[in-house]
Protein backbone atom coordinates (compact mmCIF):
# COMPACT_ATOMS: atom_id res chain seq x y z
CA UNK A 1 0.00 0.00 0.00
CA UNK A 2 1.27 3.47 -0.90
CA UNK A 3 1.05 6.23 1.67
CA UNK A 4 0.67 9.89 0.73
CA UNK A 5 0.09 12.79 3.05
CA UNK A 6 -0.01 16.43 4.01
CA UNK A 7 2.75 18.28 5.83
CA UNK A 8 1.56 21.34 7.73
CA UNK A 9 0.90 22.96 11.08
CA UNK A 10 -2.00 23.00 11.78
CA UNK A 11 -3.58 20.32 9.57
CA UNK A 12 -6.61 19.12 11.53
CA UNK A 13 -9.13 20.94 9.32
CA UNK A 14 -7.52 20.09 5.98
CA UNK A 15 -9.80 19.15 3.09
CA UNK A 16 -7.07 17.21 1.27
CA UNK A 17 -7.54 13.79 2.94
CA UNK A 18 -11.15 13.17 1.85
CA UNK A 19 -10.41 14.48 -1.63
CA UNK A 20 -7.45 12.15 -2.20
CA UNK A 21 -9.05 9.18 -0.45
CA UNK A 22 -12.00 9.54 -2.84
CA UNK A 23 -9.59 9.37 -5.77
CA UNK A 24 -7.99 6.17 -4.51
CA UNK A 25 -11.38 4.57 -4.02
CA UNK A 26 -12.64 5.64 -7.44
CA UNK A 27 -9.64 4.11 -9.22
CA UNK A 28 -9.18 1.11 -6.94
CA UNK A 29 -5.73 2.25 -5.81
CA UNK A 30 -4.37 0.65 -2.63
CA UNK A 31 -3.26 3.83 -0.89
CA UNK A 32 -3.96 6.05 2.10
CA UNK A 33 -3.62 9.79 2.69
CA UNK A 34 -2.54 10.90 6.16
CA UNK A 35 -1.49 14.13 7.88
CA UNK A 36 1.82 15.10 9.48
CA UNK A 37 2.13 18.04 11.88
CA UNK A 38 5.78 18.59 12.86
CA UNK A 39 7.14 21.55 14.78
CA UNK A 40 7.14 24.74 12.74
CA UNK A 41 10.95 24.80 12.51
CA UNK A 42 11.31 21.17 11.46
CA UNK A 43 10.45 21.18 7.75
CA UNK A 44 13.71 19.63 6.54
CA UNK A 45 13.65 16.99 9.26
CA UNK A 46 10.06 16.11 8.42
CA UNK A 47 10.85 15.63 4.73
CA UNK A 48 13.84 13.44 5.59
CA UNK A 49 11.72 11.37 7.97
CA UNK A 50 9.02 10.93 5.32
CA UNK A 51 11.62 9.67 2.85
CA UNK A 52 12.98 7.22 5.42
CA UNK A 53 9.47 5.95 6.14
CA UNK A 54 8.83 5.31 2.47
CA UNK A 55 6.12 7.95 2.00
CA UNK A 56 5.26 8.10 -1.70
CA UNK A 57 4.31 11.77 -1.86
CA UNK A 58 3.52 14.79 0.28
CA UNK A 59 1.45 17.90 -0.08
CA UNK A 60 2.88 20.86 1.81
CA UNK A 61 0.92 23.69 3.36
CA UNK A 62 1.42 26.56 5.81
CA UNK A 63 3.96 27.25 7.27
CA UNK A 64 6.33 24.95 5.37
CA UNK A 65 5.99 25.88 1.69
CA UNK A 66 9.04 28.16 1.62
CA UNK A 67 11.16 26.09 4.03
CA UNK A 68 10.68 22.93 1.96
CA UNK A 69 11.91 24.79 -1.13
CA UNK A 70 15.41 24.66 0.36
CA UNK A 71 15.06 21.08 1.63
CA UNK A 72 14.43 19.36 -1.73
CA UNK A 73 15.41 19.70 -5.35
CA UNK A 74 12.61 21.78 -6.89
CA UNK A 75 11.43 22.36 -10.43
CA UNK A 76 11.53 25.71 -12.22
CA UNK A 77 7.94 26.69 -11.40
CA UNK A 78 8.38 26.09 -7.67
CA UNK A 79 11.63 28.05 -7.63
CA UNK A 80 10.10 31.02 -9.43
CA UNK A 81 7.01 31.05 -7.23
CA UNK A 82 9.23 30.57 -4.19
CA UNK A 83 7.16 27.79 -2.66
CA UNK A 84 6.73 24.01 -2.79
CA UNK A 85 3.34 22.46 -2.14
CA UNK A 86 3.95 18.97 -3.55
CA UNK A 87 6.84 16.55 -3.04
CA UNK A 88 7.38 13.40 -5.11
CA UNK A 89 9.60 10.70 -3.57
CA UNK A 90 9.56 8.33 -6.56
CA UNK A 91 12.97 9.34 -7.93
CA UNK A 92 16.48 9.11 -6.57
CA UNK A 93 15.82 12.15 -4.37
CA UNK A 94 12.71 14.04 -3.22
CA UNK A 95 11.62 16.59 -5.80
CA UNK A 96 9.44 19.62 -5.14
CA UNK A 97 6.70 21.15 -7.28
CA UNK A 98 4.13 23.91 -7.03
CA UNK A 99 0.72 22.72 -8.20
CA UNK A 100 -1.05 25.90 -7.07
CA UNK A 101 -0.06 27.32 -10.46
CA UNK A 102 -1.80 24.43 -12.20
CA UNK A 103 -4.76 24.95 -9.87
CA UNK A 104 -5.26 28.46 -11.22
CA UNK A 105 -4.77 27.53 -14.87
CA UNK A 106 -7.04 24.50 -14.74
CA UNK A 107 -9.76 26.37 -12.84
CA UNK A 108 -10.08 28.87 -15.68
CA UNK A 109 -9.83 26.14 -18.32
CA UNK A 110 -12.55 24.08 -16.64
CA UNK A 111 -14.88 27.08 -16.98
CA UNK A 112 -13.92 27.59 -20.65
CA UNK A 113 -12.09 30.84 -19.88
CA UNK A 114 -9.12 31.72 -22.09
CA UNK A 115 -6.08 33.26 -20.41
CA UNK A 116 -3.76 33.84 -23.36
CA UNK A 117 -3.82 37.40 -24.68
CA UNK A 118 -6.08 38.74 -21.95
CA UNK A 119 -5.62 41.39 -19.27
CA UNK A 120 -5.68 40.15 -15.68
CA UNK A 121 -5.76 41.78 -12.26
CA UNK A 122 -4.51 39.85 -9.24
CA UNK A 123 -5.46 41.20 -5.82
CA UNK A 124 -2.86 40.21 -3.25
CA UNK A 125 0.89 39.61 -3.31
CA UNK A 126 1.24 36.77 -0.81
CA UNK A 127 1.66 33.08 -1.56
CA UNK A 128 -1.61 32.70 -3.46
CA UNK A 129 -0.94 35.96 -5.30
CA UNK A 130 2.47 34.73 -6.42
CA UNK A 131 1.03 31.47 -7.73
CA UNK A 132 -1.82 33.24 -9.52
CA UNK A 133 0.45 35.88 -11.06
CA UNK A 134 2.91 33.35 -12.45
CA UNK A 135 0.09 31.09 -13.66
CA UNK A 136 -1.55 33.90 -15.59
CA UNK A 137 1.66 35.35 -17.00
CA UNK A 138 2.98 31.94 -18.05
CA UNK A 139 -0.32 31.27 -19.83
CA UNK A 140 -0.01 34.50 -21.83
CA UNK A 141 -1.94 37.11 -19.83
CA UNK A 142 -0.85 40.66 -19.07
CA UNK A 143 -0.87 40.83 -15.28
CA UNK A 144 -1.43 43.77 -12.94
CA UNK A 145 -0.94 43.12 -9.22
CA UNK A 146 -2.87 45.26 -6.75
CA UNK A 147 -1.96 45.00 -3.08
CA UNK A 148 -2.50 46.98 0.08
CA UNK A 149 1.27 47.25 0.54
CA UNK A 150 2.54 48.67 -2.73
CA UNK A 151 6.13 47.60 -2.10
CA UNK A 152 5.05 43.93 -1.92
CA UNK A 153 3.16 44.24 -5.19
CA UNK A 154 6.14 45.86 -6.87
CA UNK A 155 8.49 43.18 -5.56
CA UNK A 156 6.28 40.43 -7.00
CA UNK A 157 5.81 42.27 -10.29
CA UNK A 158 9.57 42.44 -10.68
CA UNK A 159 9.65 38.63 -10.71
CA UNK A 160 6.65 38.07 -13.00
CA UNK A 161 7.32 38.65 -16.71
CA UNK A 162 5.64 41.82 -17.97
CA UNK A 163 3.67 42.43 -14.78
CA UNK A 164 2.78 45.84 -13.38
CA UNK A 165 1.91 46.75 -9.82
CA UNK A 166 0.12 49.26 -7.64
CA UNK A 167 -1.89 49.79 -4.51
CA UNK A 168 -5.58 49.12 -3.96
CA UNK A 169 -6.25 52.47 -5.57
CA UNK A 170 -5.48 50.77 -8.91
CA UNK A 171 -8.42 48.36 -8.61
CA UNK A 172 -10.29 50.52 -11.12
CA UNK A 173 -8.23 48.60 -13.72
CA UNK A 174 -10.66 45.72 -13.16
CA UNK A 175 -13.23 47.68 -15.19
CA UNK A 176 -11.12 47.11 -18.33
CA UNK A 177 -9.75 43.68 -17.43
CA UNK A 178 -10.80 40.25 -18.71
CA UNK A 179 -9.68 38.23 -15.68
CA UNK A 180 -9.72 38.89 -11.94
CA UNK A 181 -8.22 36.77 -9.16
CA UNK A 182 -8.75 37.50 -5.50
CA UNK A 183 -5.68 36.01 -3.83
CA UNK A 184 -6.34 37.58 -0.42
CA UNK A 185 -8.36 36.35 2.55
CA UNK A 186 -10.86 39.19 2.24
CA UNK A 187 -14.34 37.70 2.23
CA UNK A 188 -13.37 34.62 4.21
CA UNK A 189 -15.43 33.54 7.21
CA UNK A 190 -16.16 35.16 9.61
CA UNK A 191 -15.81 38.33 7.49
CA UNK A 192 -17.89 37.06 4.57
CA UNK A 193 -19.66 40.42 4.21
CA UNK A 194 -16.44 42.02 2.96
CA UNK A 195 -15.19 42.15 -0.63
CA UNK A 196 -11.72 42.97 -2.01
CA UNK A 197 -13.06 44.69 -5.14
CA UNK A 198 -15.82 47.34 -5.28
CA UNK A 199 -18.84 46.11 -7.23
CA UNK A 200 -18.72 49.20 -9.45
CA UNK A 201 -15.61 47.78 -11.20
CA UNK A 202 -17.18 44.40 -12.08
CA UNK A 203 -18.70 43.76 -15.52
CA UNK A 204 -20.25 41.04 -17.65
CA UNK A 205 -17.12 40.36 -19.73
CA UNK A 206 -15.06 39.51 -16.64
CA UNK A 207 -14.07 36.05 -15.34
CA UNK A 208 -13.57 36.10 -11.56
CA UNK A 209 -11.64 33.48 -9.57
CA UNK A 210 -11.84 33.91 -5.80
CA UNK A 211 -9.25 31.81 -3.96
CA UNK A 212 -11.44 31.93 -0.82
CA UNK A 213 -13.46 28.72 -0.37
CA UNK A 214 -15.02 29.29 3.06
CA UNK A 215 -17.63 30.38 2.23
CA UNK A 216 -17.75 28.87 -1.23
CA UNK A 217 -19.92 31.73 -2.48
CA UNK A 218 -18.25 34.96 -1.41
CA UNK A 219 -19.64 38.46 -1.66
CA UNK A 220 -17.24 39.10 -4.56
CA UNK A 221 -18.63 36.15 -6.50
CA UNK A 222 -22.25 37.10 -5.75
CA UNK A 223 -21.72 40.64 -6.98
CA UNK A 224 -19.82 39.40 -10.03
CA UNK A 225 -22.66 37.01 -10.89
CA UNK A 226 -25.15 39.85 -10.51
CA UNK A 227 -23.53 41.71 -13.42
CA UNK A 228 -23.23 38.58 -15.58
CA UNK A 229 -19.54 37.80 -15.02
CA UNK A 230 -18.19 34.25 -15.09
CA UNK A 231 -17.56 33.16 -11.50
CA UNK A 232 -15.13 30.50 -10.25
CA UNK A 233 -15.11 29.69 -6.54
CA UNK A 234 -11.99 28.84 -4.57
CA UNK A 235 -12.89 25.17 -4.21
CA UNK A 236 -12.01 24.72 -7.89
CA UNK A 237 -8.48 26.00 -7.30
CA UNK A 238 -8.15 23.74 -4.26
CA UNK A 239 -9.45 20.81 -6.29
CA UNK A 240 -7.19 21.25 -9.27
CA UNK A 241 -4.00 21.74 -7.26
CA UNK A 242 -4.86 18.39 -5.65
CA UNK A 243 -5.62 16.86 -9.03
CA UNK A 244 -2.21 17.96 -10.31
CA UNK A 245 -0.50 16.46 -7.25
CA UNK A 246 -2.39 13.17 -7.63
CA UNK A 247 -1.41 12.90 -11.29
CA UNK A 248 2.20 13.76 -10.48
CA UNK A 249 2.39 10.98 -7.88
CA UNK A 250 0.47 8.23 -9.65
CA UNK A 251 0.99 8.93 -13.34
CA UNK A 252 -2.75 8.41 -13.85
CA UNK A 253 -5.56 10.74 -14.86
CA UNK A 254 -7.30 11.92 -11.71
CA UNK A 255 -11.00 11.10 -11.19
CA UNK A 256 -11.88 14.79 -11.06
CA UNK A 257 -15.61 14.28 -10.52
CA UNK A 258 -15.08 11.96 -7.55
CA UNK A 259 -12.55 14.31 -5.97
CA UNK A 260 -14.79 17.31 -6.52
CA UNK A 261 -17.80 15.53 -5.03
CA UNK A 262 -15.83 14.59 -1.90
CA UNK A 263 -14.44 18.11 -1.55
CA UNK A 264 -17.85 19.80 -1.93
CA UNK A 265 -19.43 17.37 0.54
CA UNK A 266 -16.77 18.25 3.09
CA UNK A 267 -17.25 21.98 2.53
CA UNK A 268 -20.98 21.65 3.05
Amino acid sequence: MDVYGLLGNPVEHSLSPPMHEAAYEALGIDARYVTFEPDRDAAAEAVAAAETLGIAGLNVTIPFKRDVLDAVESDDVARRVGAVNTIDFSGDAPRGYNTDVAGVERSFAHHDVTIDGHDAVVVGAGGAGRAASFALADAGASVHIANRTVESAESLAADVPGATAGGLDTLDRVADADLLVNATSVGMEPDEDETPVPAEHLHADLAVLDAVYAPVETRLLREAADVGATTIDGAWMLLFQGVAAFERWTGRDAPVDAMNEALRAELE
